[in-house]
């Protein structure tokens, strides 16, 4: 029952403020992610987003991103393993923080350009205390409308661990139809064998202008199994964000 009861409170302060009023805009706010993938949008100064991400095995992603700056995002987030269900070994692990300063706004040819830090994982190891799936950490990324309206492509360069200093990418599709539904499609963590990508596709449903509602399924086409012998298969994913102002 307390298992419930806290869930029930993290849906409330996801989707009751989306619910309570609205003045009358109907422009949808830029999205700053994707599934997994980092975009070069960011929150308005003094904006506020809330973010509730329920994964595999019951684990609850939660995460707060506030507009300190004109250009300059901050946040914070942690996971909750097993939090939903009846599995008793409730496990919380560290917070980690998320930076991101958008320094260009793009152009005709050159996309807007954004760099960041993300320490956000997935799949903690309680052995090595480190994510299988490392967060982005340092990244640097671009994003740019291309095609036709509401078609716009994401992509970038990251470094997720300094002990090895290797380069990654990632690459990020989404198509947004009259600001009510958005399709996703991704690549992330590409260019090395021994930390395969993973292709991610997902539905965003902007139930209201501050209020998003995304269905997805991680690492799909995966079946095998991680360095420490945990598997390794796709994963559906439920994500709710609420932005604001404060």
């Amino acid at each position: 029952m307390k298992k419930l009861n806290s869930v029930l409170v993290l849906l409330m302060l996801a989707a009751v403020p989306a619910l309570a009023g609205d003045d009358g805009e109907s422009v949808v706010l830029p999205d700053v992610e994707m599934i997994d993938v980092p975009t070069a949008g960011i929150l308005d100064y003094y904006g506020f987003m809330l973010k509730t991400r329920f994964y595999s095995e019951g684990g609850v992603l939660g995460g707060l991103n506030f507009g300190v700056q004109e250009r300059l995002n901050l946040g914070a987030s942690m996971s909750v393993d097993r939090l939903v269900g009846s599995d008793s070994r409730i496990k919380m692990r560290r917070p980690e923080i998320q930076v991101k300063f958008r320094f260009y706004d793009g152009g005709y040819y050159i996309p807007a350009m954004a760099v960041g830090y993300s320490g956000q994982g997935y799949y903690y190891d309680q052995n090595t205390r480190k994510y299988l799936e490392k967060g982005k950490g340092l990244y640097l990324v671009g994003s740019k409308e291309i095609g036709f309206p509401g078609l716009a492509l994401h992509g970038g360069f990251n470094v997720p661990d300094f002990d090895n200093n290797y380069l990654f990418s990632f690459l990020g599709l989404n198509y947004t139809l009259e600001d009510k539904v958005a399709f996703m499609l991704e690549s992330d963590s590409m260019f090395h064998s021994d930390d395969p990508s993973r292709f991610n596709a997902g539905i965003r449903f902007y139930v209201t202008p501050y209020f998003q509602l995304d269905m997805a399924v991680r690492e799909i086409g995966r079946n095998g199994t991680f360095d420490n012998g945990a598997p390794r298969r796709a994963e559906r994913i439920v994500q709710m964000r609420y932005n604001t102002s404060f």
